[in-house]
């Protein structure tokens, strides 16, 4: 979309490469584990520039320019970010977070490409190559020449009512929620042990105990873990051996 649109595409990289490194185990059921044990609050976007900031390099952080700051701040829907750069990205996170998340309902059995609306199905397209490939011509096509990167109304309102579909049929889905509420549980566990035992934070993370708070610190432990890390940390805390009696 940003050579389509002559944008500065290093500029959009390095935004689209930093977005999310806020990012916790298990994506938004994470994020919002955290938030709601962590007295100072955890939203991914601040924490992935956190990361950038303060984390990266040895906590000399990355000294990125002001613009990729932005744009990794203001990419979610809520934001507005100051460059092209940045509203390319924040579109385009869209886009793929609601395909990735149908592509893996598919793959678990959970969904399956017939299941879409018709109507859906016969204005953005029949699987995800044909989707993909609606949304971004759209957005090119709607947005060169202007001072805007933007979908018409009408594939706007299409990609609209496939993010609710999904909503309705798989971020509520009993499966995924019993998922997310293991993940909640586990990661809340996770914080309220580290909160007690900072002493068991790798070093690098208690370095920062003399300018941040514990409380931050904690999160950016966690948030730093990937889903399986996670799971072998609580496994490790609060899973006892099996003993094997001879």
């Amino acid at each position: 979309i940003a050579r389509a649109l002559a944008l500065n595409e290093d500029l959009t990289e390095a935004i689209a490469l930093g977005h999310d490194l806020g990012h916790t185990p298990f994506g938004h059921a994470g994020e919002r584990a955290l938030d709601s044990v962590c007295s100072l609050g955890f939203v991914h976007s601040q924490q992935s520039l956190r990361v950038v900031d303060y984390l990266e390099k040895d906590g000399l952080g990355l000294n990125l320019t002001y613009e990729v700051r932005d744009g990794i701040l203001n990419h979610e829907t809520s934001g507005n970010p100051s460059t092209l750069e940045g509203a390319v990205v924040r579109l385009s996170d869209k886009i793929a977070y609601i395909h990735h998340d149908m592509d893996d309902a598919i793959r678990a059995g959970i969904l399956k490409e017939d299941d879409i609306p018709k109507s859906i199905a016969e204005y953005l397209g029949r699987d995800t190559k044909a989707r993909l490939n609606t949304l971004i011509n759209d957005v090119i096509y709607n947005s060169i020449d202007t001072d805007k990167v933007a979908m018409t109304d009408a594939t706007y309102q299409a990609m609209t009512d496939l993010r609710k579909y999904m909503f309705d049929n798989l971020y509520t889905n009993p499966r995924a929620k019993s998922e997310e509420r293991k993940a909640k549980i586990m990661l809340v566990e996770l914080y309220e042990y580290y909160i007690e035992h900072m002493d068991e934070l790798p070093e690098n993370f208690r370095a920062l105990m003399k300018d941040h708070p514990k409380e931050r610190i904690v999160c950016d432990y966690i948030a730093g873990m990937t889903d399986q890390y996670s799971i072998l940390k609580f496994e490790e805390l609060f899973v006892p051996y099996s003993w094997k009696v001879n």
